[in-house]
């Protein structure tokens, strides 16, 4: 059978676009409770934080001491690797350590490839997790044409592997994650879906449906990806299809797989995991950092305690019984081009200026535009905002030519250079005056208010929406849908304000808020503000700021690592390494490479990379090209320069620049 065309399957797989209890009221979607140990899952209880361990799963007492780590940074199920027989019976050691020492954390294994090892880890702990992808498939990439008796024998096959595991759990009271990941779906599952967040969700419900069908509940899903559009969609599509088949409303599990390490794993974490609470899905987080497990824990807690109070605190918003977007596959909201925003302009940057001295405007470093005194010119690099917005205080000097002004109206109104200025308007400023840019206007909307229409017309307008609601993404994005249904096309600047200058918190919150509309294809830039600010919080902003429009597909503007946040599987220091290739290629503006610590993760989990970096030995090192392995055994000490030569030999390197900055 030929592979499904995207559009078709989707319309074919829904009968309508609901995923949630509401678009515009915060209310968790209601589940099944699943016993986990002594800590149970599901919507009656809070969302619950985990993490995996990276010690050697034969270390016994290293893996102990890392568990107790990981506990008393938050997490409350910890996940520890399995791929084998000997490591499967060594849980039972791990958990005898933890009790011994008064630690009753439920245990979950983690299994790949093992049906073995999984039916012994189900007898230790309190839950095994399996990826339907490889446990009862091996993956050769190939594309093999089924007719519809072949494919039902292979689904009969899978049915054979996967009862014992079902009895066994069935009689120790043992839970099991259903774990798809997008980069390792089994060559039977892309033959028929293709590469899609559909063929992610019919992977698990192929074993769902095995569960249901043998009075086995005790299941949590997940839809894993490192890209968190394709995440988003799945887990979407997922209950969905749930709700349509008329199966239990099973716990979900969040997670980016594979997101990298310091602030671009964040904000892609945020991106796709806070997209979803927002909407009330997810009863469980792990935030998969290239960073020691025990970081990983206050991160998924500062993203799931917004939500604690988020009923209380939130504004009501006008309900929205049908949305015109389609949420399982992504499409960007058709604008007009007003001077370099909307239309098919990449999302542009504003660096909110209008609260730093103006004796410190010169010092643009901070938002990527650098003077270099010889030869006497203006340089950008890949983060140079795109805008300045200088509110009542104007910029005193001639700006680069690639970086334009922002100034509230009553100030634009007594420039003379008005066209590379450009004026930012409230509703009624703009309604009451005749004075206006010919060629730029902002005007500045509350999406808590309905927009006069008619006010707009006749002028170059994008509006930069902002709302003082709690359920922030909600109210915005509703406004939206209301200008979409209005078929008004005004580009959008989507406009955030935060209080604090806490980096974790400013990452997590605006990627949220911004990303959740951006990969529903809403937004033509972005603008992230502060109550207060300096130059160094006006630089973080501004690379939050790339780093969401990157995370969410929208505009590729620095490498990007798809790097795993390392297990006991890991052959290699995947922190070190990756800071080492980091070094050496963080100037490869859109290049995606993926940096694997094991086979298991590695050609199929790094599936949205141009080039993969995995370990395949003590010391060996296989490189890739997208999911074709190109070069094997390679020694690790000239691994970097092989994979290198790999970029060059595509035509994609180029040497970094050396810039004098003053």
């Amino acid at each position: 059978m030929a592979i499904i065309n995207d559009t078709i399957s989707l319309q074919d797989a829904i009968k309508s676009y609901q995923y949630c209890n509401s678009l515009t009221e915060y209310s968790r979607r209601k589940t099944i409770t699943v016993n986990i140990g002594g800590v149970p899952m599901g919507s009656d209880y809070p969302i619950r934080v985990q993490s995996m361990t990276t010690i050697d799963t034969m270390n016994t007492e290293g893996s102990i001491e890392q568990v107790i780590r990981m506990v008393e940074s938050g997490c409350e199920y910890v996940r520890i690797t399995a791929p084998s027989v000997k490591e499967a019976q060594n849980l039972e050691n791990i958990r005898k350590g933890l009790r011994a020492r008064g630690y009753e954390v439920p245990l979950v294994a983690d299994i790949h490839f093992t049906p073995n090892a999984a039916e012994l880890a189900a007898r230790i702990v309190e839950k095994v997790r399996i990826n339907p992808g490889n446990y009862a498939d091996k993956k050769r990439f190939e594309i093999i044409d089924y007719t519809e008796d072949e494919y039902q024998r292979e689904l009969e096959r899978i049915r054979e592997k996967f009862i014992p595991l079902i009895n066994i759990c069935k009689e120790y009271g043992t839970a099991m994650r259903i774990g798809t990941n997008h980069g390792s779906l089994s060559d039977r599952i892309m033959s028929r879906y293709g590469d899609s967040p559909l063929g992610m969700v019919e992977s698990a419900l192929e074993f769902l449906r095995i569960c249901e069908e043998f009075n086995y509940h005790q299941v949590v899903l997940s839809m894993k990806s490192s890209n968190p559009l394709v995440m988003v969609e799945a887990y979407r599509l997922l209950v969905n299809r749930l709700d349509a088949e008329g199966l239990k409303p099973y716990p979900l599990h969040l997670g980016v797989t594979e997101a990298g390490e310091g602030e671009d794993g964040r904000i892609k974490s945020a991106v796709g995991i806070g997209t979803l609470l927002e909407d009330g899905l997810g009863d469980t987080v792990r935030v998969s950092l290239t960073e020691d497990p025990e970081f990983e824990a206050p991160v998924a807690k500062a993203l799931i305690d917004r939500y604690s109070n988020r009923s209380q605190t939130s504004k009501p918003i006008a309900p929205l019984a049908v949305s015109p977007i389609n949420p399982f596959q992504y499409s960007r909201r058709k604008t007009q081009e007003v001077y370099n925003i909307g239309g098919g302009n990449v999302p542009r940057v504003i660096a909110d200026f209008s609260q730093i001295a103006v004796e410190q405007y010169e010092d643009l470093r901070s938002i990527g535009h650098f003077y270099l005194p010889v030869p006497d010119k203006w340089k950008m690099n890949d983060i140079g905002a795109d805008f300045i917005y200088s509110g009542e205080r104007p910029v005193p000097f001639m700006l680069p030519m690639g970086l334009k002004e922002i100034m509230d109206y009553q100030t634009w109104k007594t420039q003379s250079d008005r066209d590379h200025k450009f004026p930012l308007f409230t509703l009624d400023e703009f309604s009451l005056t005749t004075e206006k840019s010919s060629i730029l206007n902002f005007v500045k909307v509350n999406t808590a208010t309905t927009l006069p229409a008619e006010t707009l017309k006749n002028a170059p307008v994008v509006l930069v929406i902002e709302t003082q609601n709690a359920h922030a993404m909600p109210e915005m994005r509703r406004f939206v849908v209301d200008l979409i249904k209005k078929g008004l096309q005004y580009p959008l600047i989507i406009q955030r304000t935060y209080t604090g200058n806490d980096f974790d918190e400013l990452s997590l919150f605006a990627a949220t808020d911004c990303g959740g509309l951006l990969v529903d294809g809403m937004g033509d830039g972005i603008m992230l503000s502060a109550v207060q600010t300096d130059l160094a919080l006006a630089k973080q902003q501004n690379s939050i700021g790339f780093g969401i429009l990157q995370a969410a597909r929208t505009r590729m503007s620095k490498t990007e690592y798809i790097s795993c946040p390392s297990c006991g599987r890991t052959l290699f220091d995947l922190q070190e390494t990756t800071a080492m290739i980091r070094k050496r290629t963080d100037h490869l503006k859109g290049v995606k490479i993926g940096i694997m610590g094991c086979i298991v993760n590695g050609p199929g989990e790094m599936a949205d990379a141009d080039y993969g970096y995995v370990g395949i030995g003590k010391d060996k090192i296989a490189l890739y090209r997208g999911q074709q392995v190109v070069k094997k055994s390679v020694p690790a000490a000239a691994a970097v320069d092989e994979l290198i030569n790999l970029i060059k030999e595509d035509a994609k390197w180029f040497e970094p620049e050396e810039l004098e900055l003053t």
